[in-house]
């Protein structure tokens, strides 16, 4: 019983990330100058349309399948095809790259693995659905030796997450740190200044400025129903986690209490909304910050591709800093989101792929092309003081923003916290997206009350 309610669980996780598991990646298709509308569209076409594939790499080479849900992560990785092929004319590859519906893929290749039929060689996974795989048998190659080469270079926190004793399973994408994004035209009409905002007091403060400057018409930021990147940042900041070391679980924690409190004096002063849609990485929410009525929110940097997609006509107004925090000195950033991509020990060419994989993904010309093409804060952090990327003024990223991406990077990388992402995380994710947050921002539960019913949950189902 108890595995089937976690794949229930893990079911319920996967819907409710739909909307934001391309956090790992861009909808090409959603740009121009309309950002409700077209992300509307966007995410209209994504959930419905057939499956898209397409094969790369000359029909001599060695043939592998491989698996997405984000059709700019194929585009990404045919031109990786190419230039691998150009190096290495003694092994030529050919890959099919078939795109899914984020829940479809997820659920094709639990039924591959369960049957031992139909797998693909290659499969990019979203963090939140890799735990699943972790127990018992992992079915996908070990990537050791093939990181060996990469790892001194590559955020050692993202491999982490993809391993289980030691062992590597997943290529990470990106760094997924969590910057603060400040609309300095709003908030300088209202006197006031973003570099000067160090602590949660100093972000109160603000907010109080822009609701008197502003009638309350703005507001500071918005607070989410149904994500938990805030509670996540707020873990972070206070250096631990939704699970302990052994994987056992505690949302009953101060760390958790100390934000959902702070948002909620927020929305009763009336400093802070909630997110439409539950939280901005959702169509409603780019038409929230399109429309000027919120002011600044924690987002990691992947969601620069959101502006860019979304709403190009905001270029020039946003800049990006690091997060405020409950007292100096705390770290200021959290890895959010992420894709793990993995060899299945059923392939019969694994070690190629593999080889393919690793330096597709961790090369410095590989991490260089996930900035370029998906606009994802690279894993290699050798690009970020290599001055050819970090001061390019053609780079669209660079180019839209008041302040450089790196530089911030660069600012917090030692600060970058990693929130675990283990067997029992779908039901954290599933209490508090379902139960914790609308139940103390819509209901006006308790939080006290919220957190103990939630942690009862999580535990009947740990037992």
């Amino acid at each position: 019983m108890r595995k089937r309610n976690r794949m229930v669980s893990l079911l319920l996780a996967a819907a409710m990330v739909v909307g934001s598991c391309a956090g790992c990646g861009t909808s090409s298709s959603a740009s121009g100058t309309s950002a409700a509308s077209k992300a509307a569209s966007s995410k209209t076409a994504t959930s419905s349309k057939a499956p898209v594939v397409k094969t790369v790499g000359p029909s001599s080479g060695t043939h592998f399948e491989m698996w997405d849900f984000v059709d700019v992560h194929s585009q990404f990785y045919a031109e990786m095809v190419n230039e691998w092929n150009k190096l290495h004319p003694d092994k030529q590859i050919n890959v099919t790259f078939t795109t899914y519906p984020y829940a479809d893929m997820h659920n094709k290749l639990k039924m591959a693995v369960q049957t031992g039929t139909g797998a693909p060689d290659m499969c990019d996974i979203e963090i939140g659905q890799f735990p699943v795989y972790l127990s018992g048998t992992v079915p996908f190659r070990e990537m050791n030796d093939v990181i060996a080469q990469y790892k001194s270079s590559i955020v050692q926190s993202r491999l982490s997450i993809y391993s289980k004793d030691g062992k590597n399973y997943g290529i990470p994408t990106h760094v997924g740190a969590t910057v603060m994004y400040y609309n300095t035209e709003i908030l300088s009409k209202y006197g006031v200044d973003y570099t000067k905002i160090k602590t949660w007091d100093d972000y109160t403060a603000a907010a109080k400025k822009v609701k008197a400057g502003s009638n309350g018409k703005v507001t500071m930021t918005d607070v989410d129903t149904g994500g938990t990147d805030w509670l996540s940042l707020s873990l972070a900041e206070n250096k631990t986690d939704y699970t302990d070391a052994s994987g056992k679980a505690n949302v009953n924690v101060s760390a958790i209490k100390d934000m959902l409190t702070m948002q909620k004096q927020w929305k009763k002063d009336g400093l802070a909304a909630d997110s439409p849609g539950g939280q901005l990485d959702t169509e409603e929410g780019y038409a929230a910050v399109g429309d000027g009525k919120v002011a600044s929110f924690p987002k990691a940097l992947w969601y620069m591709s959101r502006f860019l997609n979304y709403l190009p006509d905001q270029s020039g107004k946003w800049a990006i800093a690091p997060c405020p925090v409950y007292k100096e000195g705390q770290p200021r950033s959290v890895g959010i989101g992420g894709t793990g991509t993995v060899v299945m020990k059923t392939s019969k060419n694994a070690d190629l792929a593999a080889q393919w994989l690793a330096w597709a993904k961790l090369s410095k010309e590989g991490t260089t092309q996930i900035w370029k093409i998906l606009g994802f804060d690279p894993t290699n952090m050798s690009l970020w003081t290599d001055k050819t990327i970090t001061q390019d003024k053609t780079n669209k990223y660079i180019k839209y923003f008041k302040t450089n991406p790196f530089d911030v990077l660069n600012e917090i990388k030692d600060e970058i916290g990693a929130i675990k992402s283990v067997s029992i995380t779908p039901t954290v994710n599933e209490q508090l997206n379902t139960n914790v947050l609308p139940g103390v921002f819509d209901n006006n539960k308790d939080i006290d009350s919220a957190l103990k019913d939630a942690q009862s949950a999580i535990e009947q189902e740990e037992s």
